[in-house]
């Protein structure tokens, strides 16, 4: 006889196994897909910032903070934060159960370490937004990278401390070239879902993005590498001071700072398309 019971409670359990997938994916994607805005918002208005448009050099805190501004800002930042709370999941969830490799080397966790930063990053900036909507204050007290390395400078062998972050950074601008080079971004889209006339808008998107980004997180290095040489704190800088770095470099700086700009948005494009179409299968 048929145990009825049995393949009720199993019916029971798959039902809420695929409700709980589906939910975990869904947070994912919109994850990705508010990483795409926060890149697309930066973007915009350092393009405008170089034609003197009213915009400004901005770093993923100015994305959200532009938002804070603008009518129904509060609801957007409240959307914002709950696809931030996903990016940082999908980040943290990959270092910690890395469900598309069963790969153990050292190599690979480098790599998931890599993903425990980043999740922890968006992390951060899902609580300043978070902040910004309980407390409804956008201004900040200086350079929170410039924070960061005062403290770190101040512990024995500070200046060795931030220089091997330097060293990460730098790693991981090279990683971003790599990425832009090989396409191997391309891989994890699932087989089939784009045109070849969308699939081609996705990775030149995804090459242009990976390299303004690799550009920028380049320049963030070697103000760590000058801080720790110094041993200055005022010499570090995030996002925003690369790309005010950017600027300054004549005679071409302007220009040099609006392809810069127009990647991040091409960045955040690849995002969107990123989110719709990535291979979540393994989740």
């Amino acid at each position: 006889m048929f145990n009825t019971k049995s393949i009720g409670m199993q019916s029971v359990s798959g039902s809420a196994m695929k409700h709980t997938r589906d939910i975990k994916e869904n947070l994912i994607r919109a994850g990705i897909a508010t990483k795409g805005v926060v890149y697309c918002l930066a973007g915009i208005l350092t393009t405008l910032s170089a034609f003197n448009l009213g915009g400004e050099k901005a770093d993923t805190k100015d994305s959200i903070k532009f938002l804070a501004g603008q009518p129904y800002g509060y609801i957007l930042l409240g959307l914002i934060a709950i696809g931030l709370l996903g990016y940082s999941f999908w980040r943290l969830y990959q270092a910690i159960k890395d469900p598309e490799s069963n790969d153990r080397s050292g190599k690979r966790m480098i790599t998931r370490v890599g993903y425990a930063i980043s999740g922890l990053f968006y992390a951060s900036l899902c609580y300043y937004t978070i902040r910004i909507i309980i407390n409804g204050n956008t201004s900040d007290s200086g350079s929170s990278q410039q924070g960061m390395v005062a403290k770190a400078l101040e512990v024995p062998a500070g200046k060795w401390i931030v220089m091997l972050a330097a060293i990460i950074f730098f790693g991981k601008a090279i990683h971003q070239f790599y990425k832009a080079y090989t396409e191997k971004f391309a891989k994890k889209v699932k087989d089939g879902a784009l045109s070849a006339k969308a699939k081609e808008i996705f990775r030149t998107a995804g090459k242009i993005g990976y390299v303004a980004r690799g550009v920028v997180i380049c320049i963030i290095s070697y103000f760590l590498f000058r801080a720790a040489i110094e041993a200055n704190p005022q010499e570090a800088g995030g996002s925003g001071e690369a790309l005010s770095f950017i600027e300054n470099q004549a005679p071409f700086g302007s220009i040099l700072l609006v392809i810069v700009a127009l990647g991040l948005v091409a960045y955040g494009v690849y995002m969107f398309v990123k989110a719709k179409y990535r291979d979540l299968s393994a989740v």
